[in-house]
């Protein structure tokens, strides 16, 4: 009983945790997801998939792809099958990335479901468009680039992201 106890909590934690280091070009294929989806949301006025963006926002913070549907695709065909690249970057600052586009997905629904205002909730959902296609056509992270900036500060530990400030470190061969 106590073996099997202990063997639930590890495969729960071992669930519960986000990939270090992550393959990029499976981040940028979550993010040109998140793109599409988003303007999809917004050009088509279908308002319920801003609940789809936040639930794919919030099962990546929580487990990084294991629970997304964007995720698993990502990683499993897209990255590895179609597009046949991998280059490991840190996870945390692409975990606090979907943090940051939870907190967005969060407030478009808060704007259009809770408060009526369809315009703002979309305006919200267009700024995450922008900082997806920036991380899924340019390479460019938004929130890799807040959390670098935050790290400098001190407001993230450097025991956070270690690797983080090394741009020469050597990644597990292990890719998630």
């Amino acid at each position: 009983m106590i073996t099997s106890l202990a063997g639930a909590r590890l495969a729960l934690r071992t669930f519960f945790t986000f990939p270090n280091p992550v393959n990029e070009y499976a981040a940028r294929s979550v993010a040109a997801m998140v793109f599409t989806l988003a303007l999809i949301t917004i050009v088509a006025d279908v308002r319920w998939l801003t609940w789809v963006l936040a639930y794919g926002f919030l099962a990546r913070v929580l487990t990084g792809p294991k629970a997304s549907p964007m995720g698993q695709l990502a990683t499993r065909v897209i990255a590895p099958k179609i597009l046949r690249r991998s280059r490991p970057v840190a996870g945390p600052p692409k975990q606090f990335a979907q943090m940051v586009g939870l907190a967005f997905s969060i407030a478009s629904i808060a704007l259009i479901y809770g408060f009526g205002l369809i315009g703002p909730g979309y305006v919200v959902l267009g700024v995450l468009v922008l900082f997806a296609g920036l991380e899924a056509f340019l390479g460019f992270c938004m929130g890799c680039f807040v959390f670098g900036y935050l790290m400098r500060w001190g407001v993230v530990p450097a025991e956070i992201c270690e690797r983080c400030s090394d741009i020469y470190f050597e990644p597990d061969s292990r890719l998630i």
